[in-house]
């Protein structure tokens, strides 16, 4: 929990007064000073925005000056990718590919099994492809594991061999390198051990493009907590032998927290000795908390009595937050944190028919 800044402060009050809540309120200024210190820490490491994360455009516009292009998983993405930033590199990846996503013109295809090599294969067509390698290595601490044993995403080692010896003897579908994105929700040091695991084994291929992935943490119990730029990039300059390419696909961890998700109390009520506040919104707005299943954090003006904080659904999983230590009175303006991310863009709208949120930008 934290204090609020003084600019979006002004804006919610002045969505309140105008009826304009829900609504997600963007700090553009703060999300452009937390890219260009994610670039600086870099350094020559490929940085992709992982689109999925928040997909709107006015965001995107503020990222892509510092990354090296865009990291898509689905065709509804690539066609919103090219219609706002045509001339961006596009990295494509993901598990069920349909055809149109699998023959796509871009830049990196992302291949999950040796059937999407056959797919190629029989239509004839061409690709510059990484090869997603699922790698049965120890992950400490993963919030999401992707990898690491058995899941439905890339291939395990025998899969890649049998890719590589399709592979061999043509040139219509072009090896670059390998696709490692293992888990979510590691620290700098962790990561750091995973990366070079898997640099171990793309040099035993002899491949040097190496996308290690996304997945870095994100806690929402502790806001004020950022991941470790600097010692990741640092530590990635280190393991890095000349010729090679290092690409990352940092999504949630870019713009999770230029966002807010901003309403009004609609009633505060006590049941079986419980404290609750009704807003207006909810999970169907901002799913985040429901699908990682914590509390949302909050701005608090007024410390008070714990107090559970739900939206309008008619399910009890419709919960923002639980036993906030926050004063909340019907009609007061509530501001929830790290609302950039996984947000709206996942949320579960039509549910009820509830008015959408309005969408505001500031910075």
């Amino acid at each position: 929990m934290t204090a609020t800044t003084l600019p979006i402060r002004a804006k919610a009050l002045e969505l309140a007064d105008a009826g304009q809540l829900p609504a997600y309120v963007y700090d553009l200024a703060d999300l452009d000073a937390h890219m260009a210190a994610v670039r600086a820490a870099m350094g020559d490491v490929e940085v992709y925005y992982a689109v999925k994360a928040n997909p709107d455009p006015n965001l995107m516009r503020v990222i892509a000056p510092y990354v090296d292009g865009f990291e898509i998983a689905s065709g509804g993405e690539l066609a919103h990718v090219r219609e706002h930033f045509p001339d961006s590199r596009i990295a494509l990846g993901g598990p069920g590919k349909t055809d149109a996503e699998l023959f796509a013109d871009v830049y990196r295809l992302h291949i999950e099994s040796p059937s999407e090599i056959r797919r190629l294969f029989a239509a004839g067509r061409s690709a510059d492809v990484l090869l997603r390698v699922n790698l049965d290595i120890p992950i400490k601490g993963a919030s999401l594991a992707m990898g690491g044993g058995a899941t439905p995403f890339g291939m395990d080692p025998d899969g890649v061999v049998e890719c590589l010896e399709m592979l061999a003897g043509q040139d219509a579908v072009r090896l670059r390198g390998i696709h490692a994105h293992l888990a979510s929700g590691l620290d700098a040091p962790t990561m750091l051990e995973l990366a070079d695991a898997i640099l171990d084994y793309a040099r035993g291929l002899g491949v040097t493009e190496i996308n290690i992935g996304g997945g870095m943490a994100v806690s929402y119990s502790d806001p004020e907590s950022r991941f470790d730029w600097q010692t990741y990039g640092a530590g990635l300059a280190a393991l890095r032998r000349s010729g090679e390419t290092f690409r990352i696909e940092p999504g949630r961890s870019i713009s999770v927290y230029c966002g807010r998700y901003v309403t009004r109390v609609l009633d505060v009520k006590r049941v079986h000795g419980e404290l609750f506040a009704v807003v207006a919104g909810g999970t169907h707005h901002i799913r985040t908390p429901a699908t990682k299943g914590h509390s949302q954090p909050m701005v608090i003006d007024e410390p008070g009595e714990p107090t559970t904080i739900v939206g309008q659904l008619c399910t009890p999983k419709d919960t923002m937050a639980r036993h906030v230590p926050v004063s909340l009175k019907a009609g007061g303006v509530v501001e929830f944190l790290m609302a950039g991310a996984y947000a709206w863009n996942i949320s579960h709208h039509d549910f009820l028919m509830h008015p959408k949120p309005t969408f505001h930008y500031i910075g």
